[in-house]
């Protein structure tokens, strides 16, 4: 009898020393999933301008980059990809910053300029629980974005996706 609950504390100990060695720490993954959208966006350089994005995300998997880009149609329309690195917050939320490229149409202004240019995107993403609804909000600051004088170009842009 003295052996046996010896015994059951050497086991019990061991369970626990197992349990402690064996576990790890839980860590927050990048919101899964890619997505397209659409939302609002506003122009705050040259005046302000509002339009529509339409925009894109893909995730790859197990790292934490993203391959994005968005369309903006305001008085001029312009194409802006950008490679971005999420940094997640939380289960359902990850916030990123992009570096990429404005793409633009002719000489009338989009909300982010007039001229091909290099952009910064800071953004975050939030995946609704339990659906594949995706609420995403962004901005776009181009530098050197205009042709007659150069300047930098700020736009702000949100909306709802769905995530495939």
């Amino acid at each position: 009898m003295k052996h046996l609950k010896h015994l059951v504390s050497v086991l019990g100990v061991g369970a626990v020393l197992s349990l402690t060695i064996n576990t790890q720490a839980a860590q927050a993954q990048v919101a899964y999933g890619s997505y397209v959208g659409i939302g609002p966006t506003v122009g705050l350089s040259d005046g302000t301008q509002l339009g529509g994005v339409l925009a894109a995300r893909y995730k790859l998997l197990e790292t934490p980059v993203s391959f994005r880009a968005q369309a903006l149609i305001g008085q001029g329309t312009a194409v802006v990809p950008t490679v971005s690195y999420d940094l997640p917050i939380n289960w359902q939320t990850d916030v990123y910053l992009g570096a990429g490229m404005v793409l633009t149409s002719g000489n009338t202004a989009s909300p982010v300029g007039n001229k091909i240019s290099f952009a910064l995107q800071p953004g975050i993403d939030y995946v609704v629980p339990n659906s594949n609804t995706v609420i995403f909000g962004n901005a776009i600051i181009a530098f050197d974005a205009y042709r007659n004088g150069g300047g930098t170009a700020l736009s702000l842009q949100g909306g709802v996706g769905l995530r495939f």
